[in-house]
């Protein structure tokens, strides 16, 4: 029986030795032990800083918030007065004084008001109209009151007291573009800039609104280069979101369910969408309602005081958090939150983080039940050498018992 417990303990040993030369674990399990996480230990991947909810850290996530569209652009003032380009058709009034003058004949004094209009005209690839005694007049890139003055400055010594309107009869620039999933038979995918200026829910109003209710909508906003794309529901219920339009922005509705993955001690595991109930979707979603949504933490197999929350961060966000960075590369930072649910207050807090898509969630296994799996596996091998032993003794008795007989 003593030589069967010293194989078993050499047994044991070595398997530990040759799992820890190939970074696997000696016992199954679904994922890392959660001391292996709170010592910031990785074996193959990038390191990644950890942060502990606290009252502190959840009051900078709350701050900083998710990318936003009025973080990404910044500027919140409308936007600037619309300019003519080149393929815009504008029309040109010129106004009079009296008869008499360099449009209106003296003869025609009881015509109902001395002005004449010119015909529509689109701006030419040189950005330039044409007015009669007033030549080539620049356009493009300038507004109406701008084109007004240049022609007034260059008939004033002709005609008498000139004034002049300049009119956009058709708009070809300074559109906005409206494509993805909105009811687009409404209207073509490119609308006008309006002169008082519009946010963009109102232009995506103007292009017949989402398809559906919008809880799986994401909004795509392109803007000289840049972009940015928040929930449909962000526009909705954080109008501080709904920004001014501007002319050249392209918007882009698409839908893509919001969902965040789940591992470990967790009633369910495998990717889950954000949901707010039974067959219903939701634009966002807490921690807290994720874990629930996830099935709870397994009372027989979850450590509480170890639930855990991947995501990639900000390099500026983490550094606020305390995360050491220099050893990380990229605009982006690997952060893993850690928050107990050991602690009453740690439900509160959790309530406070919002789900981000595609988010991982992991509830790390209590201490005792690797302890379980380790028994386990121990009486297994003992068991082996102990049942050898056991079917020789019962042999070498049956050969010496048939001897005697």
């Amino acid at each position: 029986m003593w030589e069967s417990r010293r194989l078993a303990g050499f047994l044991v040993l070595s398997v530990a030795l040759a799992c820890a030369g190939c970074n696997a674990l000696l016992l199954p399990a679904s994922g890392p032990n959660a001391a292996i996480i709170d010592s910031g230990a990785a074996w193959n991947g990038p390191p990644y800083g950890l942060v502990k909810l606290t009252p502190k850290t959840v009051g900078i996530l709350e701050e900083y918030g998710p990318r936003t569209l009025s973080a990404t652009f910044g500027d919140r003032r409308p936007p600037p007065e619309i300019r003519f380009g080149i393929g815009d058709v504008i029309g040109v009034t010129i106004f009079e004084a009296a008869a008499g003058g360099l449009f209106i004949p003296s003869e025609a004094g009881v015509r109902p008001g001395n002005f004449v209009t010119l015909p529509n005209q689109p701006i030419d690839t040189k950005g330039m109209i044409s007015v009669p005694y007033a030549g080539l007049v620049p356009a493009a890139g300038k507004t109406p009151a701008e084109v007004e003055q240049i022609i007034v400055d260059r008939i004033k010594n002709r005609a008498i007291e000139p004034q002049v309107v300049v009119a956009l009869a058709t708009q070809n620039t300074s559109l906005i573009s409206i494509v993805g999933e909105v009811n687009a038979s409404v209207v073509t995918g490119r609308l006008p800039a309006e002169p008082a200026g519009e946010k963009v829910l109102d232009y995506i109003t103007r292009a017949g609104g989402p398809k559906d209710q919008g809880q799986d909508t994401w909004v795509v906003l392109e803007r000289h280069g840049r972009r940015a794309s928040v929930p449909f529901g962000a526009l909705i219920y954080e109008p501080g979101n709904n920004i001014w339009a501007w002319p050249g922005d392209t918007i882009y509705l698409y839908k893509e369910p919001q969902t965040f993955l789940a591992f470990g001690a967790t009633g369910q595991q495998g990717q889950l969408p954000f949901s707010a109930g039974v067959n219903s979707s939701a634009w966002r979603m807490t921690l807290a309602e994720g874990v629930a949504a996830a099935g709870g933490l397994i009372d027989v197999q979850a450590d509480p005081g170890s639930v855990f929350l991947y995501r990639r961060e900000p390099r500026e966000l983490a550094e606020r958090l305390g995360v050491d960075c220099s050893k990380m590369d990229g605009p982006t930072v690997p952060v893993i939150y850690s928050v107990s649910f050991a602690d009453p207050a740690g439900y509160f807090l959790a309530t406070r983080v919002q789900m981000r898509n595609k988010d991982v969630l992991f509830a790390a296994n209590a201490q005792s039940v690797d302890i379980t799996k380790f028994t386990t596996f121990l009486n297994a091998l003992i068991s082996v050498p102990n049942n050898v032993a056991f079917t020789g003794a019962n042999i070498e008795a049956w050969r010496i018992d048939s001897h005697i007989r």
